[in-house]
């Protein structure tokens, strides 16, 4: 108990030092640190209001990469209101849970309670949490979940598949994970392989079927509706593979761009996969068969193959959200198996050198990763406010329930009742068959979208004009460039354009611009 309550103590602590520094850089007005929040937020409140799955009132849009995240919040804010600061809040609680059993899986390693909270605290900041409470998105119930799930796998294998509960709580925690976050895929592929390793085949059926029947399912609905199986974030996002040939070269550029030449690879995945690949060979050379060399590094050998599979197919990001899992899971496996280089302190023993060096530099990672993880939530909490909510206090003002065409979509689709084209596809369906492409922007996607947004009678658009690669239509014409202040820690871009696209609203928008009452650290510059 005293190693869980100094945890979150020092946790939630830290936490409340980034809360005060983030509301000094908002005019005390708390803001999640991705626009993404938002997108989750407008979709629980229209389905809660308004029984519409998607991020405006108006029509169904497979947006959310988290069915059950925007479920809750849906459920949270039908029970209590639309209040902006719910996933805040249950982040939180979802953070101070993922302590309590983080605590319950090293306590049955770690006899000393400073090893203990070590290993809670290196574990938590390993896997950025404290930024992903500030997120406000789902990675910290992904983190919650997995921490359960990987508990009770390990207390089921150590029972040598005898203990039913334990097992009825992992399998029963897969269900959830899929749909929790889509990337948990690939762990279900993972250990259904190693347990196919050890001809296991109850195990692989099991771990198959309740892993994927719930995203399946969901998948179903999903295609009813938008003719795609996934949501929309998931096919923009994914790796691409055109099926018209040159396969060897695609899948070799997919490697080398998505993994070998992507540096968060290295960052997030490389020293934790050096230490597995370290303590694998360890037990090779003792010359243990492979049935037992599988046992014991059983969950180093899943998150190895994990991390490649979610490196091929997702993203690696330097706000660690996506691998989160990953992340954790490492750390839970690694942890406990150099306990005795902790307890007995033998780091400097010639065994132990290498390993020692390893974990030398991982705390020095970490440290780094702490700093730049400060950064991160502070400065993208300002940059959020000055781009993204004060866009949406613009439109909120003037265009209410206009046709809006933009690209991040998450406070303005929010904080407004405005009508939404999704120009990168993951808001609007009709986008979507041009954003799935190799390819990319191209004409014919320009000549698309200009033909579109004249026909549907848009009114205006906020847009990056470097997203559209040149392919800007030629009827939308430039009233403003909006610049944040300072440095951009997590924007696509410093600067936002406002376009009219209808000619009628030119000058018009363009006083509107000029008279909103923007915040004082906004550069707003008119363009004739």
């Amino acid at each position: 108990m005293k190693s869980f309550l100094t945890t979150v103590v020092l946790f939630f602590g830290m936490c409340m030092i980034y809360i005060l520094l983030m509301l000094s850089e908002t005019e005390n007005y708390f803001t999640y640190i991705l626009d993404d929040a938002y997108i989750h937020l407008a979709i629980a409140k229209n389905f809660a209001f308004h029984g519409v799955w998607g991020v405006t009132k108006y029509a169904f849009s497979s947006t959310s990469s988290s069915p059950v995240f925007t479920v809750i919040l849906s459920g949270l804010i039908y029970v209590l209101g639309d209040h902006e600061l719910i996933p805040l809040v249950f982040n939180t609680v979802c953070a101070f849970f993922t302590i309590y059993f983080l605590n319950k899986y090293y306590a049955d390693y770690f006899s000393t309670t400073k090893s203990i909270i070590l290993s809670n605290l290196f574990t938590l900041f390993f896997a950025s949490v404290s930024l992903l409470v500030f997120s406000g998105m789902e990675h910290v119930i992904q983190a919650l979940v997995m921490v359960v799930n990987v508990l009770c796998l390990e207390r089921w294998l150590r029972s040598e598949y005898k203990d039913r509960y334990y097992s009825g709580w992992f399998y029963g925690t897969l269900a959830l994970l899929g749909l929790i976050r889509f990337d948990f895929m690939f762990y279900f592929l993972s250990l259904a392989l190693v347990f196919l390793s050890q001809r296991r085949w109850k195990q692989v059926a099991w771990v198959l079927v309740f892993g994927f029947i719930p995203i399946l399912i969901f998948g179903y609905f999903t295609y009813q509706e938008t003719g795609y199986f996934f949501p929309n974030s998931v096919v923009v996002k994914g790796a691409k593979f055109d099926f018209s040939g040159d396969y060897f070269y695609q899948i070799a550029s997919i490697l080398f761009n998505k993994i070998l030449y992507n540096r968060y690879f290295y960052f997030a995945g490389l020293l934790p996969l050096l230490i597995s690949v370290f303590l694998i060979v360890k037990d090779v050379k003792k010359g243990l068969n492979f049935q037992k060399i599988v046992a014991r590094n059983f969950l180093l050998i899943v998150w190895c193959i994990t991390l490649f599979l979610h490196g091929t197919f997702s993203q690696l990001t330097r706000l660690y959200r996506y691998e989160v899992y990953i992340l954790i899971g490492f750390a839970m496996a690694i942890i406990p198996r150099l306990r005795s280089v902790f307890e007995q302190r033998n780091f400097l023993l010639k065994e132990n050198r290498l390993v020692s060096s390893l974990l030398l530099l991982s705390c020095l990672t970490l440290l780094l990763k702490i700093g730049i993880v400060s950064y991160l939530i502070v400065v993208g909490s300002r940059n959020i406010y000055e781009q993204q909510i004060q866009s949406a206090r613009f439109l909120k003002k003037y265009y209410n329930e206009s046709k809006v065409v933009a690209n991040d979509i998450g406070g303005i689709c929010y904080f407004t009742d405005i009508r939404l084209l999704d120009y990168e596809g993951l808001g609007s369906k009709e986008v979507m068959p041009f954003r799935k492409r190799v390819i990319g922007i191209d004409d014919q996607f320009e000549k698309f979208l200009t033909a579109y947004t004249i026909k549907n009678n848009y009114q205006l658009a906020i847009a990056y004009e470097e997203w559209l690669e040149g392919h800007t239509p030629k009827n939308w014409k430039k009233v403003a460039m909006i610049t944040i202040s300072g440095s951009n820690a997590v924007l696509g871009r410093d600067h936002l354009y406002i376009y009219s696209i209808n000619p009628k609203i030119h000058n018009t928008l363009k006083e509107q611009v000029k008279g909103f009452n923007w915040n004082q650290n906004i550069s707003v510059k008119l363009i004739d």
